[in-house]
């Protein structure tokens, strides 16, 4: 049995559906992520598990029972906002006593349960200390120590991380995954990052406009999106507008209107004159002044349109055909300074049939 059942939840406010007869199953020990764009429903989700709002259909299940009757305080979760909500006037350790003592826990225990997650969470020597005296990223994992003192089945996190600086941000995410694999709490994460989502979690729900459009590995949502909307939404991807011209069984043949023929992997449903998207990630595409292509890759000349130099790496905009305009990424792996591709430079760029992903339109 899954630890966390969500059933045909929906959500309305007026004429507006926030949550649209969601479903899905989040296992024991999961760091699970719903990621989306603002107003996709992910917050929205998020409150009604912790009990902060209510359905208007559908079920809520922690380990087969219901909890949409079960009032907040009363459920075995816990949630960490982004502002932390940190009492300013306690210290560190009180902070983090604080819901023990609303539980009436005695001292002796609460002193041993407050120095335990000042261990979890590396803040044992500041126990003492004041919020306003701790950094951004350590305000953070008081507010973790907080909603873990009670050993929670769940922990709910908000976009925690929102608020800081990315250098902090990706430390906070490696502290976030060790804690997590320690602790052993279930993890339901709510971000709008798709790095942050694919560094973090077991596995995730993309969603949009109150629907979950894919729930998966973080590796098979951005290698194998189902549809335009995930592709798009996960990191960055070329989107072509493609017909099928001829399909076989593993391979087929795509024209691409201003390109010509490109060949590219059946996904098992495409057939002649079926109508779609060609997405392909920017790092699948090998790109140089001169290229000599392997037997199974697509092959075309072209120029540099445009390129942004992002330090480790340099990302190209190539024109080939007739106004098609592709993406391509190529590392600044090489000893000394690389030589930059400038722009109207004349380029080769190739990929394997099987790097992109046919899409329905």
């Amino acid at each position: 049995m899954a630890l966390l059942e969500i059933r045909n939840i929906v959500r309305r406010f007026g004429d507006f559906t926030a949550v649209d007869g969601v479903s899905m199953s989040i296992e024991s020990g999961e760091f699970f992520t719903l990621l989306g764009p603002s107003g996709c429903g992910k917050t929205t989700l998020l409150r009604m598990i912790a009990g902060f709002d209510s359905p208007q259909s559908g079920e809520i299940l922690l380990e087969g029972r219901d909890l949409i009757s079960t009032p907040p305080e009363k459920r075995p979760i816990h949630t960490v906002f982004q502002n932390y909500a940190l009492f300013p006037h306690m210290t560190v350790a009180e902070n983090i006593a604080f819901p023990l003592k609303m539980k009436k826990i005695g001292k002796d225990e609460i002193r041993e349960r407050v120095r335990e997650s000042l261990e979890d969470v590396r803040l044992a020597d500041r126990g003492g200390r004041y919020p306003d005296e701790l950094s951004g990223g350590q305000r953070q994992r008081v507010a973790l120590a907080r909603a873990l003192v009670n050993r929670p089945r769940l922990l709910l996190l908000d976009e925690p991380l929102a608020a800081l600086d990315m250098k902090l941000r990706e430390q906070m995410q490696i502290e976030l995954i060790n804690l997590q694999r320690e602790v052993g709490i279930t993890f339901i994460y709510v971000t709008h990052d798709q790095t942050e989502a694919l560094a973090l979690s077991h596995r995730i729900a993309v969603m949009n406009g109150g629907r979950v459009e894919q729930l998966d590995e973080p590796s098979k949502i951005y290698d194998s999106p189902k549809n335009r909307f995930v592709a798009d939404f996960i990191g960055t991807c070329n989107l072509i507008e493609a017909e099928v011209s001829a399909a076989g069984e593993e391979k087929m043949v795509l024209e691409i209107k201003g390109l010509g023929e490109v060949t590219a992997k059946n996904p098992g449903n495409a057939a002649s004159g079926k109508k779609g998207i060609l997405a392909l990630r920017p790092e699948k595409i090998r790109i140089a002044a001169k290229l000599s292509p392997g037997m199974e890759e697509n092959h075309f000349k072209g120029r540099v349109h445009d390129f942004l130099y992002m330090g480790d790496v340099t990302v190209y905009i190539v024109e080939i055909g007739e106004g098609v305009h592709i993406e391509a990424l190529l590392p600044n792996s090489a000893a000394g300074r690389p030589k930059i591709l400038e722009k109207g430079d004349p380029v080769e760029i190739s990929w394997r049939y099987d790097a992109g992903s046919f899409l329905d339109e």
